[in-house]
């Protein structure tokens, strides 16, 4: 185990103070998310693993601003976006921010092809090539058909197409290999992980350490709290963070 790089003076994305409970029956709020912060340097990719419960997905959402965060402060390339007004963040989400959910919220009287432009049409930009965003993840020849004619793993493919052909400035990813078999999600990597070059970053949520690890660091949550950092670490690096009985702290 290393270091975890430093922060960069202006990184990509910057969380600070993240705090989120949710309201419980009449109970107290039950605390999912206690004071994370993290950062994502430009050209980076970075992996949140953590136990079923963790905050992993919650975390995700409230960075990309899909949910409000109780407290705390995060930033996109020095843009406050916490109290960001909801017409203004739907304006960002739509032309910076990329999403790869579980579900993969393709629509379905579109085409393949027309499902990985749609993100362009909406925001009146320049149709990407979507035979080459396809081929790039092995659905050559699959443009014409609708979401209904394609296995789960295929309309996964098709989803993270329509992510990369947008070139947003960050991508977040949530379990983006559960529906793929080892070889294809191998390629879903490699090409998030090419994504994560240049001026942009991918943020990876994932229960699979072999994912993890291609990350160039890994952020192990557990209760809600950042318990250990890891730069470029192997699986077993990171299921003995997962592992560990107490609050490590940056890995050394």
């Amino acid at each position: 185990m290393t270091t975890p790089t430093p922060a960069t003076a202006v990184p990509l994305l910057r969380a600070k103070g993240i705090s989120k409970g949710y309201a419980v029956g009449r109970g107290p709020a039950a605390n999912v998310l206690r004071d994370v912060d993290l950062h994502v340097a430009r050209g980076e990719m970075v992996s949140i693993v953590g136990p079923s419960g963790s905050g992993k997905s919650t975390l995700m959402y409230c960075l990309a601003g899909l949910e409000r965060a109780d407290a705390g402060e995060i930033e996109l390339d020095s843009t406050r976006i916490e109290r960001m007004p909801q017409r203004r963040l739907a304006k960002l989400r739509r032309d910076r921010i990329g999403f790869v959910f579980q579900s993969y919220n393709l629509i379905p009287s579109l085409s393949a092809a027309e499902n990985v432009a749609l993100p362009a049409r909406l925001a009146r930009r320049r149709s990407p090539d979507t035979a080459a965003a396809l081929t790039a993840v092995g659905l050559s020849g699959h443009g014409s058909k609708r979401p209904g004619q394609l296995s789960g793993g295929q309309q996964q493919r098709v989803a993270i197409a329509r992510v990369l052909a947008a070139q947003p400035e960050i991508v977040f990813a949530d379990e983006p290999t559960g529906a793929l078999d080892t070889a294809t999600g191998a390629q879903v990597l490699d090409l998030l992980r090419a994504h994560a070059s240049g001026r942009n970053g991918v943020i990876l949520v994932t229960h699979d350490l072999e994912a993890a690890a291609r990350a160039d660091r890994t952020v192990v949550l557990r209760d809600g709290a950042v318990v250990t950092e890891l730069l470029r670490p192997s699986a077993g690096d990171i299921l003995g963070a997962l592992q560990s009985p107490v609050r490590t702290g940056a890995a050394a």
